[in-house]
């Protein structure tokens, strides 16, 4: 225990460094499992749609969503979401609803946003669009 006091006394910050990367692993561990959002992988969110008829809601923009996105797939860019613009989204509050961003990253906020507008069944896709593709899931441009 001694060495350790030691190396934190010689070492002020790289001790820092190490309790805040600490920190933020153990608060994102926490918010993971007190979150209602569920992060599922590409093959569950078609499980989704094929079996539960769950909307696919794209929060990237609009230039983003043109290049690509989910067939059958609403944009709903995520500053409208922030902005509580859900006009396009209020008829799904009971249904499953898949969120879609690039990479997965911003969903999970996005996805405690609409909770706690009232919408029951939130999912996050795991990975987003890049994930969608490397897997050759269908993708459209319409």
């Amino acid at each position: 225990m001694q060495e350790y006091l030691d190396f934190a006394a010689s070492h002020p910050l790289l001790t820092m460094v190490w309790l805040g990367l600490a920190s933020t692993v153990i608060y994102m561990t926490i918010m993971s499992k007190l979150t209602k959002v569920q992060i599922v992988p590409a093959q569950q969110a078609v499980l989704l749609i094929n079996k539960q008829d769950a909307a696919v809601v794209d929060i990237r923009p609009a230039e983003e969503f043109r290049k690509g996105h989910v067939a059958g797939a609403i944009n709903l860019p995520n500053s409208q979401l922030k902005a509580n613009n859900l006009n396009l989204i209020e008829k799904f509050k009971d249904k499953p609803l898949v969120l879609v961003c690039e990479t997965g990253m911003t969903t999970s906020s996005a996805g405690r946003l609409l909770t706690k507008a009232g919408f029951k069944q939130v999912f996050a896709l795991r990975g987003g669009m890049a994930d969608w593709r490397s897997q050759n899931l269908p993708v459209t441009k319409r």
